[in-house]
């Protein structure tokens, strides 16, 4: 029991000093949310553009929204390359309450993508909105 809580423990320090090592870059994030609703829009328009789920593998074959990859948001870094296409079309990301999401959005953006936006109310909120969802 002790040992999961200090892996939690450390696992929030880690997420916290890489959003303090964001912020200290001098660089603003600037990413716009978007809401369910307009994303499902987007799913049923079959509009061009990723949706990003930056959580763990486990966490995405339990329930995902439909159409997205995943990359854990502590892999994407070093597997940018696999969505390199998507570099000049819209980026939804999304975690299960934001935080991974945010650390997610400032690699996305250093590595240059531009159209960068973030799920309105991430996993979390789908969920309890009981909107659309995929398993593995």
């Amino acid at each position: 029991m002790s040992t999961m809580i200090s892996r939690r423990f450390y696992f929030l320090i880690a997420i916290f000093f890489s959003l303090q090592i964001i912020a200290c870059n001098g660089k603003s994030i600037d990413v716009s949310l978007i809401s369910q609703e307009e994303l499902i829009s987007q799913i049923e328009t079959e509009q061009s553009f990723l949706i990003l789920d930056v959580r763990s593998k486990k966490e995405y074959e339990l329930g995902h929204i439909p159409g997205a990859i995943n990359i854990d948001f502590k892999e994407l870094k070093n597997r940018i390359e696999e969505i390199d296409s998507f570099r000049n079309s819209q980026i939804v990301v999304y975690c299960e309450r934001g935080i991974r999401a945010k650390v997610a959005e400032a690699i996305l953006q250093e590595a240059g993508f531009q159209s960068v936006f973030h799920l309105e109310g991430d996993m979390y909120a789908w969920r309890k909105k009981f909107l659309p969802m995929e398993s593995q």
